[in-house]
């Protein structure tokens, strides 16, 4: 597997594994019925950057890397990540989480924080533990899971500088 930057050709099959994702309405705070164009600009155009993980040819996985706040906060990133279906449970999110801390530190961030994990999202949140994030917080009810009806996010930090 290989991790580049995406480009603009990339952006059909960014879409493919965004838009079962966002429809789905049960990991991101993304409005179900976003547009493909809304979309690819909140995945693609307006973070810092984005990435995609290629196999065999084709576009399996992807994220972005962001900052997370302005100011005094500009050091600490933010990302997001997508996996394909078909490509699930074979270490790409691991992969591509390892590849965004280079990617960040050479950026010059200092340290990662994801904004609201479900805790319904146990894979996720398993894996961030196992990549030495921490849970920082937690947000009572604060998102409606389409299935689960209302479902605390966590809020994990990584500091990445030595």
């Amino acid at each position: 597997m290989q991790i580049r930057t995406a480009t603009r050709s990339d952006a059909d099959a960014v879409w493919t594994l965004l838009e079962p994702v966002f429809r789905a309405g049960d990991t991101y705070a993304v409005d179900p019925d976003i547009s493909r164009e809304a979309a690819l600009s909140y995945w693609m155009d307006q973070p810092a950057a984005c990435y995609v993980a290629v196999d065999a040819g084709q576009i399996i996985g992807t994220y972005y890397i962001k900052t997370n706040q302005r100011g005094g906060g500009a050091h600490v990133c933010n990302c997001g990540y997508v996996v394909g279906v078909d490509a699930q449970g074979q270490g790409v999110a691991a992969q591509m989480c390892a590849a965004s801390q280079t990617q960040a530190r050479a950026q010059g961030y200092r340290a990662m924080q994801f904004n609201f994990v479900l805790t319904s999202n146990v894979g996720a949140i398993r894996l961030w533990h196992k990549l030495g994030f921490e849970t920082v917080g937690t947000l009572p009810k604060a998102f409606d899971h389409p299935a689960l009806g209302m479902v605390d996010a966590q809020v994990m930090y990584k500091w990445l500088a030595d």
